[in-house]
């Protein structure tokens, strides 16, 4: 199996002639099937064939996935409940249902406007699996706003809804809450390259470090703009991409480079301390 790479072709092909249980986690954002301008892939699909061609893709990435790993998949409402159902399928166990919320969301004229995603959090085994508390600690409300000695002095973990840039207030989407709040990456930021749909480096650093070791695999079947692969890297995991277009897979390789040559200016945070300070 070749690593830390981006390999051309269809996921489904790709993923057969990788060894079994070869991976310890495997992060999808899987076109939503809502008619995105892709390179080569059309994104507006009859119902019937996008959720076969799901069920599919879905077995083949559990099927290299360790006994111990973990799977990610971020998808938007349309098919959420049948990604939910084809993942059940597979015998795999959902530990959180995630939130992400998001700013810059789609403007809408008649219904609420949407800045939000779904974000299943799968284990293969319920008992035995990776998930590292310590790097993903926030502080507690105990602890910054009630100086409560009873908080945790490490603080606490994130809920299943993730606010990771609160702004509205201090009240609202708070970062220990269960929706995570990232902005999209817009056309101004740093981190932006040139991919209609692109991750949030922030969303997936909290999912690396949560589920992952230092030399961990990582696997992303839709590498699309590479946030994955960029931030496996500077983590220290070693990771592979999966993509169908040639285009968007000389962009990543090119995203990898920048970090290699200390080109990239969107380092992921420093890891997060033991002990959390209690405002007075």
């Amino acid at each position: 199996m070749r690593l830390n790479d981006v390999i051309e072709g269809d996921c489904i092909d790709v993923l057969a002639r990788m060894p079994a249980e070869s991976v310890d986690l495997v992060f999808a954002d899987p076109p939503f099937n809502i008619g995105y301008q892709y390179d080569v892939y059309d994104d507006r699909r009859a119902k019937a064939d996008y959720l076969d061609w799901t069920a599919k893709w879905i077995a083949a990435a559990t099927r290299v996935l360790k006994p111990s790993g973990s799977f990610f998949l971020a998808i938007g409402d349309e098919f959420v409940a049948e990604h939910k159902v084809r993942l059940d399928e597979q015998s795999l166990t959902m530990r959180n249902w995630i939130v992400w919320h998001y700013t810059f969301g789609v403007n809408c004229a008649k219904k609420f406007n949407r800045s939000h995603a779904h974000i299943l959090y799968y284990v293969r085994d319920p008992k035995h699996y990776k998930f590292n508390p310590d790097s993903v600690r926030v502080p507690s409300a105990r602890m910054t706003t009630y100086a409560d000695r009873r908080a945790n002095p490490v603080g606490k973990l994130p809920d299943d809804t993730w606010v990771l840039r609160p702004q509205e207030s201090d009240e609202h989407f708070r970062p220990d809450s269960d929706t995570w709040f990232v902005s999209r990456v817009c056309g101004t930021f740093k981190e932006r390259v040139s991919h209609p749909c692109q991750m949030p480096e922030a969303v997936l650093e909290r999912i690396i470090r949560v589920a992952t070791d230092e030399g961990d695999v990582v696997l992303d079947p839709f590498a699309g703009s590479g946030t994955t692969l960029a931030v496996a890297k500077k983590l220290g995991r070693k990771y592979l991409g999966i993509e169908l277009s040639e285009q968007y897979a000389d962009g990543v390789r090119k995203r990898l480079q920048m970090i290699e040559f200390g080109a990239d200016e969107t380092e992921p945070v420093a890891p997060v301390k033991k002990r959390v300070p209690v405002r007075k």
